[in-house]
């Protein structure tokens, strides 16, 4: 861990106020320019007064998560919303402009920074002053959607209970006990369904508003080239949509057909999907959040010196909070704190093994942070999502041979079946989530019951034989529950396109385990520093998202599969 200091930021920069950011801002811009070497020396001053900003809005942003029901963190962080990122966004803005039309250009060196300077000009060519005011509503919205999803609390088996400590009550062998939690759960859910309709309706009209303000038809079109995918195209998501319909759907609907016929249910229905079919009990990696860690801890070690020595830096200062708990807002993720190099990794932990799959996902990102931490430019600390997600899925399966620091060999063998069973179901969601995206975006005047519509649709296309008689409004609004829809559009389809990579890393590893790790940690310590497909093939991972790579994939994972149900 380590912080940047510069003589341009002080050290003990406070990056949450206006006033004391607008001189910084301000002396880059009038800054003189007078050669090649001062245009690079005010591209690593704006780097680490980035770093430092964006430091302080990721703490406001996890002591909001942490606490959603508290007040004051609330405010703190909608503060900073309101009245700091609208000048950021400005100052970003006409520093940008600045850099990318400096005559001095042609002299820095194009394999070092052409890839900061080509999403400089992308941003310089979208901004528009009059969507500041409109980003910032939209992040109030994704606040009140995560304030709600946070409330959700559900009476059952004698005490009150999160959402995520409900999802355990799916892998109970007694059908009815998984029935009533279902229902419970679902029937919470739509309490606040007409409340998250209007979020939703609210932020489809102002996004495309924002995109109308730059100049696009459709906030699809704007959104993609604002994700910087310069190296994939709208056209390239409905390719692996129609790739994951061919390829990965007919599996799925053969795994749950069997599940059916294994617990001799007709039809399947939504809470038959997470039982064991052999009637064990549920598998319970940890007891408590303390128990996860040390076990991570020791998985980690076996598979990598290294990657076993970055865990444990996690251990230390406020770098965790995993247990599911009341106020908390929904899901995971890891967040790093640009300008120390210190990750924080948030999740709901109840107890699963889904719970584990997260740890060590999220791990995976915090990997990837620490391996690319060392890049004096703030924006190469990062890597394009695509990838990002390549550091957490392959550490997911890399890890499978771990897996018996969490279970008896028996546990640990179905526990791995499990989880690729996963990959098989989370590859058709992506598609579904993506199309459901593609179509709202290009439809934004629809109406509710029209977008309810496209939802059946596309599960009808995308989706597994399980039944919804009966309960048709859960399935209605089930994309709800995706929390990409309202605060990252768009921000999905990189999950499948970085499962394609990981399942490129999980066929090497079953050859060469060790090199496996080592073309891992090569790509990742590359941080956002080359194109996309520069990074994959840096891991030996080929950039793809047509049918021909989904195919052998998807046919090495039936075969696994197959074997382990043998």
């Amino acid at each position: 861990m380590r912080t940047i200091v510069t003589d341009f930021v002080p050290a003990e920069l406070d990056a949450t106020r206006v006033e004391v950011l607008e001189p910084l801002f301000r002396s880059l811009l009038e800054r003189p320019l007078k050669c090649p070497k001062c245009l690079e020396k005010l591209l690593l001053d704006r780097s680490e007064l980035m770093a430092a900003v964006g430091e302080a809005q990721a703490n406001l942003y996890i002591a909001m998560t942490r606490r959603t029901d508290d007040a004051a963190t609330e405010k703190a962080y909608l503060d900073f919303v309101r009245e700091v990122e609208p000048s950021l966004r400005k100052w970003s803005f006409d520093l940008e402009r600045r850099i990318v039309s400096s005559p001095h250009l042609p002299g820095l060196d194009p394999r070092r920074y052409g890839v900061l300077l080509r999403g400089m000009r992308t941003s310089v060519e979208l901004f528009r002053e009059e969507n500041i005011p409109l980003e910032t509503q939209l992040t109030e919205l994704d606040t009140s959607y995560k304030k709600l999803i946070g409330a959700m609390m559900v009476d059952f088996d004698g005490r009150r209970q999160t959402m995520p400590q409900m999802a355990r009550y799916q892998e109970e062998l007694d059908r009815g006990v998984r029935e009533r939690a279902w229902r419970a759960s679902v029937e919470r859910r739509l309490r606040d369904a007409d409340a998250i309709d209007e979020i939703f309706d609210r932020m489809i009209a102002l996004r495309t508003q924002v995109a109308r303000n730059a100049g696009f038809s459709s906030f699809r079109d704007y959104q993609h080239r604002r994700l910087l995918r310069f190296d994939y195209t709208s056209d390239d998501c409905l390719r692996f949509q129609d790739a994951v319909e061919a390829t990965c759907v007919p599996l799925l609907r053969r795994l749950q057909e069997e599940r059916g016929r294994t617990l001799g249910v007709d039809p399947l229905r939504p809470w038959d999907l997470k039982v064991d079919l052999k009637g064990r009990a549920p598998l319970r990696p940890f007891a408590g959040g303390e128990e996860l860690v040390a076990r991570s801890s020791r998985a980690f070690h076996r598979l990598d010196a290294e990657l076993g020595r970055m865990f444990d830096s996690l251990r230390q200062g406020d770098c965790l909070d995993l247990e599911s708990r009341a106020g908390k807002a929904p899901g995971g993720y890891q967040y790093v704190r640009a300008r120390t190099g210190v990750p924080f990794i948030f999740m709901n932990a109840a107890g699963l093994h889904r719970d584990l799959e997260t740890m060590i996902h999220e791990a995976g990102h915090a990997f990837h942070s620490l391996l690319a931490v060392h890049d004096p430019l703030v924006e190469y600390r990062d890597s394009p999502i695509e990838f990002a997600e390549v550091a957490s899925m392959s550490m997911e399966l890399l890890t499978f041979p771990q897996l018996e620091e969490f279970y008896s060999p028996e546990d640990a063998a179905r526990a791995r079946h499990e989880q690729l069973e996963g990959v098989v179901t989370i590859l058709p969601w992506i598609a579904t989530i993506d199309a459901f995206q593609h179509w709202i975006y290009l439809n934004p005047g629809h109406s509710r019951a029209e977008r309810t519509a496209e939802w059946r649709r596309l599960h009808d296309r995308f989706g597994g034989p399980a039944s919804h008689a009966g309960c048709e409004e859960a399935l209605d609004r089930a994309w709800q529950r995706q929390p990409h829809l309202f605060g990252s559009p768009f921000y999905y389809i990189e999950y499948g396109i970085a499962q394609l990579g990981a399942l490129q890393l999980w066929q090497h590893s079953r050859r060469d385990p060790a090199d496996a790790v080592r073309r891992y940690k090569q790509g990742l310590a590359l941080g956002g520093s080359r194109p996309l497909p520069e990074l994959f093939e840096a891991s030996g991972l080929r950039f793809d998202l047509g049918p021909a790579v989904m195919k052998s994939l998807v046919g090495d994972l039936s075969e696994e599969l197959s074997r382990a149900s043998a």
